[in-house]
């Protein structure tokens, strides 16, 4: 179709006025806004990965969740322990429908039932030192540590008090014992006021005082027990627990009161022997010997500072006490010894002779367990003195004897013995060790060459003085080596074996004199 140029024109003109108009008529139409979409603003619940409901809030999620909880814990007296955790994932809608709370709730709890674990009972725990025991109440904690005293406390005169340490950040009690008048003092303080206590208790120690002290005999003293603590830290905590691991009553006080075997040591002091630390310790004697390598039997010597182990049986928990007791006895003053710096510690000499006094005492017995600790005297009588023992002992270290050869065999001991040879003794005064003739034989010890050469019946002998007046003899050499008057040393090679003099063979004979007369030398040397 052909348009004209007028109809052009006019459809141009018309286009023109369209977007004045509707220019125009933005001036005049309301404002329309966009299209926003919503933040999340439904919530969909989950208790331990299962589907619980929808709620329309995070906060929502959380009051149900705290709510299921309580209820849940409402069920028992004990404190529940529950293994679950809620989850939520959230959206953006623009209509929906959520949950009641009582619906979320009631399906959490269904879960969270399923979920508990165990109800924990309200306990006690009581540890000593590092051992531990859980008990239902603090009244079976009382039951317990009071029946750890009765053993010790017939009369029942003291108690177990439980209080807050004062030390610990945590509520923790210490247990402590206190007599019954201490208890009732407590709480009399407690009702009627400190200050008014505290008065009162001035007032009483000043007349005490003033009081005129009385010399007491020892029958006018009231014994008895007299203290009681507990020797180990006693400390109770509330805790929660499960129950199966609650221990009864019965079997905790078993397991405080049994005693168990438990090592000590004992220093030795100057005075003591062997037998007296045995009764000490309440050990016997070859239980001591036992448990101690250097002791070989009840004649070992034990020196000043000397650690003795022995073991004791001992409960878990110690209870130290003192028992005021009296007692008549005879008794010994300890041993007065004069020191002589040129005398050895082997040499003494008794200058005055003891004798037992007879008194009656009082004195004041620690004790731990069964154990006497201490002793610490408070009156006594004497009905007689007595007289200590007073010795005079030398402070130099005598010297030490030695085996004069390596190896030999021992053929002939120290005492009678039947004649081995025409002309030989049938006492023997010395040791005979079989060894094959030029055996290298040494100083038994250090000292002075007496004799060497022949000596009849010995054959070739050397004779050595020593130090502390002792003398050795070698016998039955083949050579010697020193001559009289030299010096030697201990270990020093001194001659060689042999076969001469009244010999039965090749051997070394060996003697040790003490004030001119042949002793056993296996006394004085190491096999």
């Amino acid at each position: 179709m052909h348009l004209s140029c007028h109809y052009k024109r006019l459809r141009i003109r018309r286009l023109t006025v369209a977007v004045i108009v509707a220019a125009i008529g933005l001036f005049f139409v309301p404002v329309f806004t966009r299209y926003i979409k919503p933040e999340n603003n439904m919530f969909t619940v989950s208790v331990n990965g299962t589907y619980v409901g929808t709620t329309s809030s995070v906060e929502a999620a959380k009051h149900c969740y705290l709510e299921a909880r309580r209820n849940v814990n409402a069920l028992t007296d004990n404190l529940t322990f529950i293994d679950a955790a809620y989850s939520f994932e959230g959206k953006a809608v623009d209509w929906g429908r959520v949950d009641s709370d009582k619906d979320v709730i009631l399906n959490m709890e269904n879960i969270l039932r399923q979920s508990v674990i165990s109800d924990l009972s309200n306990a006690f725990e009581v540890k000593i030192n590092g051992y531990i025991i859980d008990l239902a109440s603090e009244e079976e904690v009382l039951k317990m540590l009071n029946a750890s005293i009765e053993k010790y406390d017939e009369n029942r005169i003291y108690n177990v008090v439980l209080e807050p340490d004062a030390n610990r950040e945590l509520p923790v009690l210490s247990a402590s014992l206190s007599t019954g008048e201490e208890i009732a003092a407590i709480e009399e303080v407690q009702k009627t006021g400190s200050l008014m206590a505290g008065i009162d208790l001035t007032c009483e120690l000043i007349a005490q005082e003033a009081e005129p002290e009385i010399e007491k005999r020892p029958e006018d003293y009231e014994l008895g027990l007299i203290s009681m603590k507990f020797g180990d830290k006693v400390e109770v905590a509330e805790v929660y627990i499960d129950p199966k691991d609650l221990t009864p009553l019965d079997s905790a006080i078993e397991e405080v009161t049994k005693e168990e075997a438990k090592s000590d040591i004992y220093k030795v002091v100057s005075g003591d022997t062997l037998s007296g630390i045995a009764i000490k310790v309440d050990v016997p004697m070859e239980d001591l010997i036992a448990m101690n390598d250097f002791l070989e039997d009840q004649n070992s010597m034990i020196r000043p500072d000397d650690e003795i182990i022995y073991s004791v049986p001992e409960p878990k928990l110690s209870i130290v006490r003192t028992q005021r007791m009296y007692y008549e006895e005879t008794y010994d003053l300890p041993v007065v010894v004069h020191e002589r710096d040129d005398w050895y510690t082997s040499d003494v000499e008794v200058l005055v002779q003891p004798s037992a006094g007879f008194h009656k005492v009082v004195s004041d017995i620690v004790f731990e367990n069964s154990r006497e600790v201490s002793v610490t005297e408070i009156a006594e009588d004497v009905t007689f003195a007595p007289v200590a023992k007073e010795i005079m002992r030398g402070t130099k270290i005598p010297p030490t004897y030695i085996k004069p050869i390596y190896g030999g065999r021992m053929t002939s001991g120290f005492g009678p013995r039947r004649r081995p040879t025409k002309g030989a003794s049938s006492y023997h005064k010395g040791i005979d060790w079989a060894t094959p003739v030029g055996t290298a034989v040494y100083a038994s010890c250090g000292g002075t060459v007496a004799k060497a050469g022949w000596g009849s019946g010995y054959g070739y002998v050397v004779y050595i003085n020593h130090p502390d007046g002792r003398q050795t003899r070698y016998g039955h050499l083949s050579k010697v080596l020193v001559s009289a008057g030299q010096t030697v040393s201990q270990g020093q090679k001194i001659a060689l074996s042999g076969n001469t003099g009244v010999s039965t063979g090749p051997h070394i004979h060996f003697e040790i004199l003490i004030g001119g007369s042949q002793v056993n030398p296996l006394k004085y040397i190491g096999q």
